[in-house]
């Protein structure tokens, strides 16, 4: 019998057993298809504590600690790059709201965003269109490779003896002997604990150990741009409208910021949907209208977890105190994976966490 078994090999369920490995457990994590195949290696890559929901603060800063450090945890600088965030307000109604928003954090005691003039982003970002009146800005926050991070973390937790089952999807879980007997189609996996990792599909498993949870699946879309001159540095969007903007190093310029494609009937494939990627296109001229013509050479889309409130699953399952949960990041979970690996271990290993978690209880659904 194993010590752990986590469901799920995307950078929530790598993070956990690389910290879980550090910490001297043995364990197994039992992955569909393979690291980052979804929503772990397929989004924007945003490392951002700005614009976080207020539960998600303290840990997108404590997160934000170790990403400056992520070459030490996984040998790998997982294309991290720091930059600032800016988030342009087009109305007296947006700014307003930034400002109260920015206020809010200070009195809170964290002070990693401000509100800045429309000249203050200009000397900042020279080229883009001013037709704003202000904006939220969030220096040393940045952007990293989605799919090489989740690997990094999947190779370094490999390295320390976790055993990864890959290709294995999980039909049953119960309980047997003080433990967990899980079931796939190659093998069965007796453990002492069980991680539930599964990211959209973190319901299917919630449900099977008495606590289920009203995940939906989305499909939040990307695409790139050829390769152009460098005109930005910093990660750009509006406080009204969806967008995410970043230019990488090598030129190319990558869009995101919330448009959906279409998640098929099983739930387990998703396709992009073309008008979608057109509005996205049009947000981006709306700051940078020199941009037209620039060819999109691809786009793509991930299944993602999203839950009713829009903030993660991250606790102990209240009806097996040897049960824990980790899903449902809604878009906001690839910069939180260093920190979040980190709570689960230490829920694991000692009962309880350091971190406020709270507000993540899956106990809000049932």
């Amino acid at each position: 019998m194993t010590d752990v078994c986590i469901i799920g090999a995307g950078i929530q369920g790598c993070s956990t057993a690389l910290a879980l490995a550090k910490a001297g457990a043995d364990v197994v994590v039992i992955e569909r298809e393979y690291p980052g195949k979804q929503s772990s290696g397929l989004n924007a890559g945003g490392v951002r504590r700005m614009g976080r929901d207020a539960p998600e603060v303290p840990l997108a800063v404590a997160s934000h600690e170790r990403w400056l450090n992520i070459e030490q945890i996984v040998d790998d600088d997982c294309g991290f790059v720091v930059c600032a965030n800016i988030s342009v307000a087009e109305t007296e109604d947006e700014l307003a709201a930034a400002r109260q928003h920015v206020s809010d954090l200070h009195t809170r005691g964290y002070d990693h965003e401000q509100v800045i003039s429309v000249d203050d982003v200009l000397e900042l970002e020279p080229r883009i269109a001013p037709d704003f009146i202000g904006a939220i800005y969030c220096p040393g926050d940045g952007f990293a490779s989605p799919f090489r991070t989740t690997h990094a973390y999947f190779k370094k937790a490999r390295s320390l003896g976790v055993t990864f089952h890959l290709g294995e999807e999980v039909g049953s879980v119960h309980p047997k002997q003080g433990g967990w007997f899980i079931k796939t189609e190659q093998r069965d996996v007796q453990a002492k604990k069980l991680v539930n990792c599964a990211g959209a599909w973190g319901n299917h498993i919630a449900e099977q150990v008495g606590a289920p949870a009203p995940v939906r699946k989305e499909a939040p879309m990307m695409m790139i741009t050829a390769r152009t001159e460098t005109f930005m540095t910093s990660v750009l969007g509006f406080e009204g409208r969806r967008l995410s903007l970043k230019q990488r190093t090598n030129g190319s310029v990558l869009i995101g910021g919330g448009y959906r494609g279409l998640v098929n009937s099983a739930g387990l494939r998703s396709n992009i949907d073309i008008d979608g990627l057109r509005q996205n296109a049009k947000v981006v001229l709306r700051l940078y209208p020199f941009l037209e013509g620039l060819p999109i050479i691809r786009a793509w889309s991930g299944v993602e977890g999203m839950m009713p409130d829009g903030i993660p699953i991250i606790s102990r399952c209240c009806e097996n105190e040897n049960v824990y949960h980790a899903f449902g990041f809604s878009s906001h979970g690839f910069q939180l994976g260093p920190i979040v690996g980190e709570i689960m271990s230490e829920l694991v290993t000692d009962g309880t966490t350091r971190h406020p978690i709270e507000a993540f209880d899956i106990r809000r659904f049932l």
